[in-house]
């Protein structure tokens, strides 16, 4: 795992949170949904590098 790959995951789960938290406090339904997928993905990608680096995951071989 990289210290990149897991700042870039950290990174997108910050934006998305805060694009979610936007269209909370406009009204924005679109914005709203967007950034819980946004940070969705980053939360799951973060999971992922944690569990390969533990080796809790199989990776290609």
């Amino acid at each position: 795992m990289s210290v990149f790959d897991k700042a870039k995951a950290k990174a997108e789960e910050l934006v998305g949170r805060a694009t979610e938290v936007y269209g909370e406090s406009h009204g924005d339904a679109a914005a709203e949904a967007a950034g819980e997928a946004r940070r969705l993905e980053g939360e799951a990608e973060e999971e992922a590098l944690e569990a390969g680096e533990h080796g809790d995951r199989p990776g290609p071989h």
